[in-house]
């Protein structure tokens, strides 16, 4: 059976995009799907001098682990301030430093939510520009906007978003079927 972790770029405990990361994985057939916390992972924040003193955190190796060992992503992204968050850019930066091309070419379902109208829109478009130069194949995407509005009971309730999403997901299901 092939392996998904699923995550939200977030280390908030009530991450809304945790809460689309887990929605969209239960909608995966015959699969094992593994989600991940950010906050299982403590990091300290990466600098050169920290890495030259210290090495490697172990969480950083096992996160890249997860990563290596899976068949599939289906990664969640919160915004900050129009970027990714500070937790989710660290643990990257660490990961990054054992392996370049840290998304080892697993199929990628990438996805963001936001409470307000756009959606993610800004940390999904650095995500799509950034990812493949780290080894990510990404092969679908889905965004969604005013969360509360459209995200009720643990499910998508908005119908024109409810089909834009199961494309998405039908896509990283067939290409993790392969």
């Amino acid at each position: 059976m092939k392996k998904i972790i699923a995550f939200a770029g977030s280390n908030s405990k009530r991450s809304i995009n945790k809460e689309l990361a887990i929605y969209t994985s239960g909608l995966l057939n015959n699969v094992e799907v593994a989600i991940l916390d950010l906050n299982d992972y403590p990091l300290p924040i990466y600098g050169i001098d920290e890495e030259t003193e210290k090495g490697i955190p172990e969480n950083a190796k096992k996160f890249l682990k997860e990563i290596q060992e899976s068949d599939g992503i289906v990664l969640s992204l919160a915004e900050h301030n129009g970027n990714f968050t500070a937790a989710f850019k660290n643990i990257v930066d660490w990961m990054s430093r054992i392996e370049q091309k840290l998304w080892s070419n697993k199929p990628m379902l990438l996805l963001s939510a936001s409470p307000g109208g756009r959606g993610g829109a800004s940390s999904m478009a650095i995500a799509k520009n950034g990812f493949p130069h780290m080894g990510a194949n990404l092969i679908s995407d889905f965004s969604l906007p005013k969360f509360y509005d459209n995200f009720k009971g643990g499910s998508l309730v908005n119908e024109e978003l409810k089909e834009a999403h199961q494309k998405a997901v039908e896509a990283f299901e067939n290409a993790v079927s392969l």
